[in-house]
């Protein structure tokens, strides 16, 4: 019999949001497909076009929601915070519907834009600098107006302006980069242009000391810093000349004349020699200088220099007099023997704190080695409270100096120094006293040149003063130049050991008869503590001034300097401008000398480099980014090649330019991004210029210490446009598509466009979110994150082919994408034509598709039985199947998974062997290990875990083992398992294919494994046969069937009945498609009429081993897809707008946190889950939908990494049982109620219940095993609830109010047993990604409204004998849902995902 049921097909809005999955329920959740990118449905409601520029913002967890596009042909380059705005730039003429020009600003409080103004910039904006302080917006680019490729926007004023240097000219005329230097006090900008200075000679802001003589050997930096006065020192030189007019070392220190007698020492003839130079308190110097004799038959030609009191070799570097380039050096260093080279100066990575050095001169030209010059150079400059210590310094006008007030004295110590002492001024002074009644001490350091500097104030440790109890804090006042604005602070002076602290960073004009840099500190305004014996003692010390950058004269610069014909310094692509500058100046023209900076020598040096005008306009060369090293080195990248053979990224310190080792990079840079000193480098570049490393491609790392480059994996594939450094991890955006492990890696992990490298694991990692497009910007610190490019398509999570799915306590489920990256496959796979994602245009509620309901009839015998239809596109990387595996051992829960893709085992190494098609992947660490053993070969549709053993289902081989698409591993003992089992054989002219493997649990020791194939080593069974775990021996099941089996699932309490679907025919010819086996006497049957089902079967669901509910999803002989429903009678196929490329891979019933309105085709408790490719022309493309008996709700859309439609091929849980009926209890108010309401009569009935229960359950218990637990134990399994409400609360916890009014449709004897029992039939899955029950659940329940459940253990094992009771072993985990009875606690083992109440003593 048939019959139809027709329904008005149309499409309504019944949801205001998703219905609520109770996905916590099922345990943990994965959902496993063949994507890349996977959201909510919901959310997309943003169209993206490839023509435009997209603006997405990037979540903490990473992931990704669309703001806004551009026009077609628009492009977003740039952009930055600044208060609430988020700043960004480009080339477009609108965005979202607000018309802008090229910049706009966005609120993401309202989402809105704005744009700036009138009269901004007229072209494209490249560049975009927020300057918080000043409350400005700087932006650089290709235009004219309102400045020459600069202009700024006052958002006080909101009003644009030329910059005041008026702009950049010159070359392509264009800003390509603004940033700030390391200390944020001046601005750097970079590009193609060009800049002029005045090249007369002069002295750079009257900076340099006159009386340094200029040496080739010296740069602009090291000729500023003031040499060390040693005339306290101990100077020794050994062995020494017995010339007496070359004897007396200390000549050398500050000779008063050139080289020659009583000016220069020679060693003794024939002698290496050590001069050792020694204090006796600590110092803080950055080198040292020498200068060679040039006396007949002398001079020096190699030394080091070991540093005193660690005795270390230093290395060295230093400015090669001849080339003009930076070198190191370390045990032999060469000095120059070239009579023109006055001196060389040697630096020391960074200031040290020593108290002398030990020189060796180790090799020599003629009888020995000499010198005629010899100083140990400062940090910069310093001053010392202590008179006595401002000695005069060799080439100064005049020492250092202080001024005091009020009564200080002198106070010695010991420092940390061995064999070295401290002299320090203090003054005491009355608690109470205010500032300006107090003392007071001003230091004058004596400085040689400006520059930036960082001043320390040191500071003495109180512990070895003895004075801890005195100390207090101070004011310290600096004022660092004319012009420049004094600052102010506090210092605690309370530290118990010696501390440097840094007072002042930034500009400092050199001493001059008008002008001397002051450092002033008196008694705080609100000194800390309360002194000692009523008065505070404060210490003064030294000050110290380190030189961070250093400005020069244009004469003695040693960068290649080029003048014009009227004698002007031209620079090209880089200009530095002080952000505290007052000046109004032309940079389109000649600058004066006095705007100047050392920073812009760089620019000339480069401007000589590359050729001058005309070889950086035929090269198109340009500064695309710049990068400030805390050190003060300067990294300038972008499309150039200097003289030198430097290519495309240099550095600029001391004066002077310097190429990258390996004379840099193959190919142009376009970002630059520090992090400490790692500078990432992104750009068009493969290698570097001396092809010394094959693994950068595209994005490289260079270590500012080590000097050394280094490859992130081994490269992208394409160009990157973009880098943003951020919590230990770069940001990488650009136009590639695939991540390299290694240099040899063809395919390498997908990555379309945005991809994250963890900077603390050297790894590439899941960066969140998922975007396919050509990416043009990342932001660099903004919250939440910005990324812009052309964006093809968005999704809010990034996976590779698996996901994470929890309850979030929001309308919308919690998703936590795979942590790991999945490769590609060797293993075939199953392949359809690509097909752009659809998404119809709707309203922000979910749209639903209201089903007809249309029967089909068709009429089918075995001889035309058709081929089951394809299955999903598995294209690698795809995660078919997986299953929860908990540890025996660690008792750890993790994920198997399986599939067509391949992967680096997590703590690899780049380059490594990768695993394929199956792995172990654990959630809380993030990681994925491989199975040991030989790898899969091929592609793996199935899993079913039991205990420790793992059965693998698909379209595979293993080398060196005899299996065919099965295999069984032991997870406990890490190995292949297949000893005595035979392999699955195919018919001729067709492969094995397992697509189910499970197990039921009224068959013990069975695992039914069903797919396509003939035998089963010699036995017949075609598509599905049984496996004797306990023997390894296959069963045929009763008489067989033939055809393909797709799904396999389980009806009844006990799982007696199987239901198999696909494209199946019995014994006796009669095509079925959905059969059952009655495992108790192996019969089959066709599940109502086989020809009532209008084709093969793709999935099928039992609902809640309902056997008169069924769900089948299949193809029809057109193409067409359909969905049939079985209520224990007929089979009704619900026709619906899913077109013919929609493949259905699993239906699954879920729970639900909500409740929809029931229906004769599904409670009102649960939803249908519908899974694989969903194509509908009412919603477009899904990768899952929820169907509630009435209507489809667009559930997940999942993306591939081309852009594609992706899709979901199951949902696994680690639940074996759980129940769909929904609990409830009551607010503890209503029982209150309820409680005043009971009568006395009331209360005497129950203790009557109460006392009969008691009888009846002891009586049942006589002759069961009773489990002695501990004598202290109140509660132990001897004590079953006894007390009246004890015997209540356990024996009705599972109590439902509201329950559900579906009946079972059964046959009439399984209706009897059913209705004998009194159960409900609990829910199971099939093996297609689901592990089955092994008792029904018996409990639902949770705790109470107003309380929440929490996590046990338990102390002692429990049989769990009793009705509602559960079973526990010592140790074991549970989850407390319900603790309101003191003495039993209602629980559910979180393993099995069973419930019941247990003895609240047993627990801890």
């Amino acid at each position: 019999m048939t019959r139809s049921l027709l329904l008005l097909l149309s499409v309504h809005v019944a949801w205001a949001s998703l219905p609520l999955v109770d996905f916590d329920r099922m345990g943990k959740v994965g959902l496993a497909g063949a994507f890349s990118g996977l959201d909510l449905f919901q959310n997309k409601s943003h169209t993206f076009d490839s023509s435009t520029s997209t603006l997405l913002a990037r979540a903490s967890n990473g992931s990704l929601s669309p703001i806004a596009s551009t026009n077609s042909g628009g492009r977003i380059l740039a952009g930055c915070t600044l208060d609430d705005f988020f700043y960004l730039a480009g080339s477009f003429s609108s965005i979202s519907s607000t018309s802008a020009s090229n910049i706009a600003s966005y609120t993401s409080s309202s989402g809105k834009f704005s744009s700036l103004g009138s009269n901004g910039p007229n072209g494209e904006i490249d560049a975009i600098f927020c300057d918080a302080k000043n409350k400005k917006v700087w932006v650089g680019g290709l235009f004219t107006s309102p400045g020459a490729a600069v202009a700024v926007w006052d958002t006080s004023a909101n009003s644009w302006s030329k910059p005041p240097f008026d702009g950049l000219t010159g070359a392509e005329g264009r800003v390509l980069s603004i940033t700030s230097n390391s200390s944020d006090f001046s601005l750097f900008f970079a590009g193609s242009f060009i800049t002029s200075f005045q090249g007369n000679g002069t002295t750079l802001n009257d900076t340099n000391n006159p009386n340094v003589p200029f040496s080739p050997g010296a740069s602009p930096f090291s000729s500023s810093l003031v040499p060390i006065p040693l005339q306290g020192a101990q100077i020794v030189g050994s062995p020494s000349s017995t010339d007496t007019e070359f004897s007396n070392v200390t000549n050398i220190l500050c000779p008063a004349g050139s080289d020659g007698p009583g000016n220069t020492w020679f060693a003794g003839d024939g002698n290496q020699a050590v001069i050792t130079v020694r204090d006796f308190s600590f110092l803080q110097a950055s080198g040292v200088r020498l200068g060679n004799t040039f006396q007949s038959n002398h001079g020096t030609t190699g030394f080091s220099v070991t540093t005193i009191p660690d005795n270390t070799v230093q290395t060295l570097k230093y400015l090669d007099p001849t080339t003009q380039q930076n070198n190191t050096c370390s045990t032999t260093c060469p000095l120059s023997t070239d009579s023109s080279i006055l001196y060389q100066d040697f630096l020391f990575d960074s200031p040290l704190s020593i108290t002398g050095v030990a020189i060796t001169l180790s090799e020599w030209t003629g009888d020995g080695p000499g010198l005629h010059i010899l100083q140990l150079l400062s940090s910069g400059a310093f001053a010392s409270a202590i008179d006595s210590n401002n000695v005069q310094s060799c080439f100064a006008p005049n020492p250092s100096n202080t001024t005091r007030t009020g009564n200080w004295e002198v106070k010695v110590a010991q420092t940390n120094i061995s064999g070295t002492t401290q002299s320090v001024l203090v003054s005491d002074v009355a608690v109470g006293t205010s500032a300006s009644a107090g003392p007071s001490l001003t230091w004058q350091p004596y400085v040689s040149a400006s520059g930036d500097y960082n001043i320390n104030m040191l500071v003495p440790g109180c512990t070895n003063f003895q004075d801890c109890a005195a100390r207090t804090t101070v004011q310290v006042t600096i004022f660092p130049g004319n012009e420049l604005n004094p600052t102010v602070m506090n210092v605690d002076q309370t530290n118990t050991e010696d501390a440097s602290v840094s007072i002042y960073n930034g500009p400092i004009l050199p001493t001059t008869p008008d002008f001397v840099t002051t450092i002033t500190m008196t008694l705080a305004a609100n000194p800390t503590g309360s002194g000692s014996n009523g008065q505070y003692e404060i210490v003064a010390d030294r000050i110290e001034l380190v030189l961070t950058s250093a400005n020069a004269t244009s004469s003695n610069s040693s960068s290649s300097a080029s003048s014009d014909s009227s004698g002007s310094n031209q620079g090209f692509g880089f200009f530095e401008w002080p952000l505290s500058s007052t000046s109004s100046v032309d940079a389109t023209s000649t600058l004066a000398n006095s705007t100047e900076t050392s920073a812009d020598q760089a620019a000339i040096g480069l401007f000589s480099g590359i050729g001058g005008n005309g070889t950086i306009s035929s090269e198109n060369a340009a500064i695309a980014s710049v990068a400030h090293h805390s050190s003060g080195t300067i990294f300038l990248a972008g499309n150039f090649t200097l003289s030198s053979n430097s290519n495309n990224i240099v550095s600029y310190k001391d004066g002077s330019i310097s190429a990258l080792p390996e004379n840099g990079l193959d190919g142009s840079v376009t970002a630059l991004a520090l992090d400490g000193d790692s500078l990432f480098v992104g750009g068009s570049f493969m290698d570097t210029s001396s092809a010394s490393n094959d693994g950068l491609k595209g994005v490289a790392l260079y270590n500012v210490q080590s000097q050394k480059w280094s490859a992130l994996g081994a490269g992208v594939n394409g160009k990157v446009s973009s880098l943003a450094v951020s919590d230990s991890q770069l940001f990488v955006a650009g136009n590639f598509t695939q991540l390299f492990t290694s240099s040899s890696d063809t395919a390498g992990y997908d990555a379309p466009g945005f991809a994250v490298w963890n900077i603390s694991n050297s790894v590439w990692v899941n960066n969140g979110g998922f975007v396919v497009g050509s990416m043009t910007f990342v932001a660099n610190e903004t919250s939440p994150q910005y990324i812009a490019g052309n964006v093809v398509v968005s999704d809010s999570f990034g996976a590779s082919g698996m996901v994470m799915v929890q309850n979030s306590g929001s309308d919308v489920p919690s998703i936590s994408p795979l942590g790991v990256q999945l490769d590609g496959s060797i293993a075939s796979a199953s392949t359809s034509s690509a097909r752009r994602r659809s998404i119809v245009s709707r309203t922000s509620w979910i749209a639903h598709v209201r089903l007809s309901h249309l029967f089909f009839k068709r009429q089918t015998s075995s001889s035309t039985l058709a081929a089951l239809p394809d299955a999903l596109p598995a294209i690698a990387p795809a995660v078919l199947a997986g299953s929860f595996w908990t540890n025996s051992t660690s008792n750890d829960e993790v994920a198997i998974i399986g599939g067509n893709f391949s992967f680096l085992p997590s703590g690899s190494s780049f380059g490594s062997s990768e695993a394929a098609n199956l792995g172990i992947y654990d959630q809380s660490l993030a990681t994925i290990t491989a199975l040991q053993g030989n790898q899969i070969n091929g592609t793996v549709r199935s899993l079913l875990v039991n205990g420790d053993t793992l059965y693998v289902g698909g379209q595979f081989t293993i080398s060196g083992l005899n299996v065919n698409g099965f295999a069984i591993y032991d997870l406990a003992k890490q190995q292949w398992d297949v000893s005595g089992v035979q392999a699955l054989q195919p018919s001729s002219g067709s492969s094995v294919v397992v697509r189910s493997i499970t197990t039921s649990t009224s068959k013990s020791n069975t695992i039914i494994v069903a797919g396509t194939f003939a035998q089963a080593g010699s036995l017949t069974c075609q598509a599905i046969c049984s496996l004797d775990t306990s023997s390894n021996q296959w069963n045929s099941l009763g008489s067989g069937i033939n055809g393909e089996v797709s799904s396999v699932s389980y009806a009844g309490s006990n799982q007696e009945t199987l239901i198999a679907a696909g494209s199946i025919a019995l014994s006796d010819s009669t095509v079925a498609n959905v059969a059952q086996l009655t495992l108790s006497n192996m019969s089959w049957a066709e599940v109502g009429s086989g020809s009532d089902i209008p084709g093969p079967v793709t999935a099928l669901e039992v609902n809640n081993a309902n056997a008169s509910s069924i769900f089948a999803a299949g193809k029809t002989s057109d193409n067409t897809t359909f969905l049939s429903f079985f209520d224990g009678q007929n089979w009704t196929t619900l026709a619906s707008t899913l077109q013919k490329d929609t493949i259905i891979s699993q239906l699954a019933m879920v729970p639900l946190q909500d409740t929809h309105t029931g229906n004769s085709i599904i409670e009102s408790d649960r939803m249908l889950m519908i899974s694989g490719i969903l194509d509908d022309s009412s919603f477009g493309n899904a990768s899952t939908a929820l169907f509630d008996g009435a209507s489809f709700i667009p559930y997940f859309v999942s993306s591939t990494v081309s852009g594609t439609a992706g899709s979901v091929s199951s949902l696994f849980h680690s639940f074996s049982t759980f129940s769909f009926t929904q609990q409830h209890f009551l607010a503890t108010g209503v029982v209150i109620l309820i409680s005043i309401a009971i009568s006395a009569g009331a209360v005497f009935l129950l203790a009557l219940i109460g006392i009969l229960w008691t009888l009846f359950a002891r009586r049942d218990r006589d002759d069961k095993k009773q489990f002695d637990a501990a004598d202290d134990d109140d509660d132990s399994i001897h004590h079953r609830p006894s007390s009246l409400l004890e015997h209540i609360n356990a024996a009705t916890r599972g109590t439902i109010i509201g329950a559900s009014p579906f009946a079972p449709h059964s046959s009439e004897k399984e209706e009897e047993k059913l209705e004998g029992d009194g159960m409900e039939p609990e829910y199971t899955h099939d093996g297609d990604n689901y592990v089955r029950a092994e008792t029904p659940s018996a409990y639902g329940g949770a705790m109470g409204t107003e309380e929440a459940s929490r996590p046990a253990h338990a102390r002692y094992s429990f049989d769990g004998a009793g009705e509602g009771e559960l079973a526990l072993t010592a140790g074991a985990e549970v989850e407390i849902l319900d603790d309101r009875d003191h003495a039993w606690w209602y629980a559910r083992d979180v393993r099995t995902g069973q419930e019941g109440v247990v003895p609240a003593a047993y627990l801890y």
